[in-house]
């Protein structure tokens, strides 16, 4: 990426702060905690390292919200999805669609995810924001499924963290793991038709394991 233009958000500290995010996300990203350096990110950006550390207090304040606008990033995806005004198998149906396509396109989400687990979750842990924000979409799954329940479209009381965690793992390995499958099995995993395939499979299945006891 290119470094981006100072001149035209001197003055908007908002706008500023979303650029190192943009810049350092990449960076954090590619080269983990350890090996992301503030100076090239300060570089791309055309913003100090000063400025930096007094927006984000240091390298590791950068880096954890750097997690914080990634995962807000998804969960507003959710909120705007509106699932409450459809029915729940379409419902479902469209959120696991929509976390299949965020994972495919933002492979950084997926790079950083696997960096806060190497720490043991040190970073998130100190965040109050990240679990505020991971709530909601444990309580939309929820209210799927009771809605499932009572329509008498699921037949199974499954806990929604359960089915959240069987969504996220298919979409998350299909990008985490999309070299080493690829190389061993000599697939390309980003292959249209496989795509298409795979999405319609996760769906079928987790729709499947409530329909059945």
């Amino acid at each position: 990426m290119a470094a981006r233009p100072g001149n035209s958000r001197k003055n908007d500290p908002q706008a500023t702060q979303e650029d190192i995010l943009i810049v350092a996300t990449e960076e954090f990203a590619t080269h983990g905690l350890a090996g992301a350096r503030v100076d090239a990110i300060a570089e791309r950006t055309r913003a100090s390292k000063r400025m930096i550390y007094y927006y984000f207090g240091s390298k590791e304040g950068l880096y954890l919200s750097v997690l914080e606008r990634s995962y807000r990033k998804i969960r507003t995806l959710e909120a705007d999805l509106h699932l409450a005004d459809l029915e729940p198998e379409e419902a479902l149906r469209t959120l696991i669609s929509t976390t299949f396509d965020h994972d495919e396109a933002n492979p950084d989400f997926v790079r950083l995810v696997s960096i806060e687990n190497i720490h043991h979750a040190a970073h998130m842990l100190r965040s109050d924001t990240l679990r505020d924000l991971n709530v909601s979409v444990i309580e939309t799954i929820a209210s799927i499924l009771d809605r499932g329940i009572k329509q008498g479209v699921f037949r199974r009381e499954a806990d929604p963290i359960d089915v959240h965690m069987m969504i996220s793992a298919f979409c998350f390995f299909r990008v985490s793991n999309r070299y080493t499958f690829g190389t061993i099995f000599r697939r390309d995993l980003s292959e249209p038709e496989t795509k298409t395939r795979h999405k319609g499979m996760i769906s079928d299945a987790v729709v499947s394991y409530l329909k059945v006891l």
